[in-house]
């Protein structure tokens, strides 16, 4: 047996390993990329859970400005009758004198 009648052979196994290795590696990029998406998804996901958390934070103290704002305004309400009253007193006690 000479070369001339080995030499298909060795061709359709060379074309055969070359499928196969081409194959494997095709196979190898598409998990590295799922893997590459799947690592941006998860700090993508981290990422928004930070800024959810971040609004609830402004949203708690917005409301507590809120609050703080309604007590001060009740507050001002009062001293502004107190004043009234006091320039009453001292409107009759000019008047008086």
């Amino acid at each position: 047996m000479d070369f001339s009648t080995w030499a298909p052979f060795i061709m359709v196994a060379a074309a055969i390993s070359g499928i196969l290795l081409g194959w494997a590696g095709r196979s190898r990029a598409i998990n590295q990329d799922i893997a590459q998406q799947a690592s941006a998804d998860a700090l993508q996901r981290a990422d928004i859970e930070f800024i959810k958390r971040g609004v609830d934070d402004i949203r708690l103290d917005q409301k507590a400005q809120g609050k703080w704002f309604d007590e001060l305004s009740e507050r001002v309400t009062r001293v502004e009758e107190s004043t009234k009253q006091a320039h009453k007193r001292l409107d009759r006690i000019d008047d008086e004198n």
